[in-house]
């Protein structure tokens, strides 16, 4: 196989998880625009990620969010999205919303409300076992806000106490992805605000246990590359949270800030053995003010731009430029890749598997956007938090 082939065939079989979420109406804490043909329900949420697929060829799954997306019969849903040419992904667990949970979930001082965050945790599983999804996906609000507020060391103990229960409900073929966030809500300590930390309890708890990387989840200035590498070198990176951020998690279309940076993270997920492996790539997006179907087409796009620029990297002159110490032959190695046009590459594999080479201009011409404002009318639309 030539080295383009190679690089063609890795596009042809990367996969893109879209979020549930990401269809409905979202927003800030201030205001959330609502828009025509939103989503009412999970299945329709389904019928737009169907079409995101249908265009793209790469986001042939769904993250499901609890109780965002709650139904009666879990297993019909998983039906309703194979029928569509999908699958359900990861399950995405919410110990947040509830007034209970103002002082944290299964961090929280009072053994009731952990017990209450540790059975949703656990109904999670349930859903698991119903849809057929590998992941759960857990992200904690906890923390506190003021200095001596709770004991951090005890906080760390109800944590890990509940990761364990959790763990030990998980079948064989099932993981847990464990998300970090450095602040918001909580200001003063987070109880998993960092890599290290998720990483800790992952390594205490086994395999099944990993660490997902939200690339909107860290302080200005982080070298979110070196986390991935590491985090690949230790087994340990069970998948992304892509999006992208100005401040602080801003939710945003993943490469709208920094293109640089989400091809220096492909670059290492390539280098690591990520596409090979079972690291899941996955939208985490909340879209306020433009469309949410293009936008998310959009998403998978830049992931894909900046995998195939990753691809191209001349490896073997970077590791001899690398050996000789020649600074500047190294970064030009990976400048060269990086300002490469990849677009005829991408268009060019979407051709030789009977997709359209713009996948945005299809769905506008498909009269999808149409259709679901005239028939999508009445009813409670679906919207972050309902």
């Amino acid at each position: 196989m030539t080295e383009l082939a190679a690089v063609k065939a890795a596009l042809k079989t990367q996969a893109v998880e879209t979020p549930s979420w990401a269809y409905g109406n979202s927003g800030t804490r201030f205001k959330v625009f609502t828009q025509p043909g939103v989503p009412r329900t999970p299945r329709e949420k389904l019928d737009d990620a169907a079409k995101v697929h249908e265009f793209t060829g790469a986001a042939p799954s769904v993250a499901l969010h609890i109780p965002w997306d709650a139904v009666e019969d879990y297993a019909a849903l998983a039906t309703y999205a194979e029928e569509r040419g999908l699958k359900l992904g990861a399950i995405n667990s919410n110990t947040f919303q509830d007034d209970d949970y103002r002082l944290g979930s299964i961090c929280h001082p009072d053994a009731k409300v952990r017990r209450k965050a540790l059975d949703h945790l656990l109904e999670c599983v349930d859903i698991m076992d119903a849809t057929g999804s590998k992941d759960l996906k857990l992200w904690f609000a906890d923390g506190t806000n003021y200095p001596g507020q709770d004991d951090i060391h005890e906080r760390q103990d109800r944590l890990a106490e509940a990761l364990q229960a959790v763990y030990e409900r998980l079948g064989e073929d099932q993981r847990m992805l464990l998300e970090y966030k450095f602040f918001e809500p909580a200001f003063y300590a987070t109880d998993v605000p960092d890599w290290g930390t998720a990483y800790a309890h992952c390594l205490k708890l086994g395999a099944k246990a990993q660490v997902v990387v939200d690339t909107g989840h860290h302080a200005p200035g982080t070298n979110i590359e070196f986390i991935v590498a590491t985090l690949l070198r230790e087994g340990k990176l069970g998948g992304f949270d892509f999006n992208s951020r100005f401040y602080a998690d801003d939710d945003l279309m993943v490469g709208a800030a920094d293109p640089f940076q989400l091809f220096r993270i492909m670059y290492e997920v390539v280098r690591g053995g990520g596409l090979t492996s079972d690291v899941a790539f996955m939208l985490d997006q909340c879209h306020n003010i433009e469309a949410k179907i293009p936008a998310i087409i959009r998403s998978v796009m830049n992931v894909q731009e900046a995998t195939a620029k990753a691809l191209l990297v001349d490896r073997a002159a970077l590791s001899a430029a690398q050996r000789s110490g020649d600074v500047l032959a190294a970064n030009a190695v990976i400048m060269d890749a990086y300002n490469t046009d990849v677009r005829p590459l991408l268009a060019e594999v979407r051709g030789e598997t009977g997709l359209h080479a713009d996948p945005v201009a299809a769905y506008h011409r498909s009269g999808w956007a149409a259709r679901i404002a005239e028939e999508r009318v009445g009813g409670r639309q679906a919207g972050w938090g309902a």
